[in-house]
């Protein structure tokens, strides 16, 4: 089902989510620009903000077992991260998946945070 995938792409880390959508993983050098161009976007926040890192994957893919789950690149978009995000910016590590319900907690509760100190 990747019929539909550049040549130049045939020997990436292809899933095929459906027959119409076939998915790519992101390389170590790929990841380390996208955490560069987040963090510059993070550093460029008018308001309140904080950068949350799932350490156990950033999709659903991206999991322990799972046809995504490739650390190494996931640890290069996180170090690209903090090392171009301000040092004011909290970047909160959680242990656990994007979809895992204490990373949606703890991302509500600092949002809810923010939004409370905003009225103040």
């Amino acid at each position: 089902m990747t019929s539909g995938v550049p040549d130049k792409y045939k020997n990436r880390l292809l899933y095929a989510w459906n027959e119409n959508v076939t998915l790519m993983r992101t390389t170590p050098e790929e990841n380390e620009e996208l955490g560069r161009i987040l963090a510059e976007k993070a550093n460029q926040s008018k308001g309140p903000v904080a950068i949350f890192l799932p350490l156990q994957g950033i999709s659903e893919l991206d999991a322990p077992d799972r046809d995504f789950w490739w650390p190494e690149a996931d640890q290069a978009l996180f170090d690209a991260i903090k090392k171009n995000t301000k040092s004011e910016i909290p970047i909160i590590e959680l242990d656990c998946n994007i979809n895992d319900p204490l990373f949606a907690r703890a991302v509500t509760d600092k949002l809810l945070e923010f939004l409370q100190n905003e009225e103040k």
